[in-house]
């Protein structure tokens, strides 16, 4: 393990996408929706001791009168104070006040995690790159339809983006 990750609690937000029931239950690489579920969970419980931000993003299909069953966020997972975003795109910033609720915040670096990693954790990624911020990767809190495209978006892409880390060396404060 490296050296843990000192991260300023009043510039950081914890942003997790797509942790609905129904994609939790897919069949995932190289882990289970419900690890990355537990690691998130851990995640957030550490921002908001810190009073950190924690963006949760969830997905709704347009255009269709009711969403599929399972399209909430996962029962337990969000809290008072929570930011809650909902996006029709595959990443959260495309259509959504995301960017201006992290801004009114003073957020300057993201902590990324989610449900799929090469979907719409590297669509957020690359947009919230594009806007500025600066990113660090949860490897641990990740999942995707094969790990095979886990492991090319944590391996090839990320790097270029920001910085790949495991859930444990993540510390908000000195």
């Amino acid at each position: 393990m490296t050296a843990p990750l000192a991260l300023d609690p009043a510039r950081t937000a914890l942003v997790l996408v797509d942790l609905m029931d129904r994609i939790v239950a897919l069949p995932l690489e190289p882990r289970k929706g419900t690890e990355v579920l537990v690691v998130a969970e851990q995640l957030a419980s550490v921002f908001r001791s810190a009073g950190a931000p924690v963006a949760l993003v969830r997905v709704e299909r347009p255009g269709v009168a009711e969403q599929p069953p399972g399209s909430g966020l996962v029962a337990g997972l969000p809290r008072d104070g929570d930011l809650e975003i909902v996006k029709r795109t595959i990443g959260a910033f495309q259509g959504t006040d995301l960017d201006a609720l992290l801004r009114e915040r003073g957020v300057t670096t993201l902590v990324v995690g989610g449900i799929a990693t090469n979907l719409g954790v590297e669509s957020t990624a690359r947009a919230a790159a594009d806007l500025g911020y600066d990113l660090v990767f949860v490897e641990n809190a990740m999942a995707a339809f094969t790990a095979a495209e886990h492991e090319a978006s944590v391996t090839l892409d990320f790097p270029r983006l920001g910085t790949v880390v495991r859930a444990e060396e993540v510390r908000l404060g000195s």
